[in-house]
């Protein structure tokens, strides 16, 4: 059975929007610690560096290591991508300028995110079953995890940023938004991105 990952992978236009989506990623750090705007102050991008630019090097490492083949340029995207949109949204403002666009990025940041762990998984297991809830169940623990790094760089926390107001609702509503958005990505990779039906 062949998963339709791989097909995508191979496509020339995908491995253009992963080079574009990285030298992106690494531009807006490059341009928020560099020049350090004041929409970043607070916003420790000196702590969120060394994890938002982590899959530009590990993905290659990975890629190279194992042998894909194809390179995993949808799962590569899919993954820097929620990255990108959380540092752009820094970057120009929007999350002081728009206080939705933390609720926006939330939910469209975790249909990526699962995305990308469909990406990677189909890969190598061509089978469906519990697919979506495997794919949920990353997305949920996921952003469990984003809430104690959040909390870990906000006033309140040991990273003592100060540009973080935290508060239940807030991280509720994250939690909420975000598993479900996981669960939004999960059907969908599951079926654009997992194995072929066979006739």
């Amino acid at each position: 059975m062949h998963s339709r990952v791989l097909d995508v992978d191979r496509a020339s236009s995908t491995r253009w929007v992963n080079l574009g989506v990285k030298a992106a990623l690494v531009a807006s750090f490059v341009i928020a610690i560099g020049l350090s705007p004041d929409t970043v102050d607070g916003k420790a991008m000196e702590f969120r560096a060394p994890l938002f630019l982590a899959p530009v090097v590990v993905v290659p490492l990975l890629a190279r290591f194992r042998n894909w083949e194809p390179y995993p340029h949808t799962a590569d995207s899919l993954l820097a991508a929620p990255f990108l949109l959380d540092t752009l949204g820094n970057l120009l403002g929007l999350y002081d300028e728009y206080p939705r666009t933390d609720d926006v990025l939330h939910f469209v940041n975790w249909i990526l995110l699962v995305g990308a762990y469909h990406a990677f998984r189909f890969r190598n297991v061509h089978d469906r079953r519990d697919a979506v809830l495997l794919g949920y169940g990353f997305g949920a623990l996921a952003i469990v995890w984003w809430e104690i790094m959040e909390w870990v760089v906000s006033e309140d926390g040991v990273g003592g940023a100060g540009g973080l107001s935290l508060t239940y609702g807030d991280t509720v509503g994250d939690l909420l938004l975000s598993s479900t958005g996981g669960l939004i990505g999960s059907i969908l990779a599951v079926r654009w991105l997992g194995p072929r039906s066979e006739n």
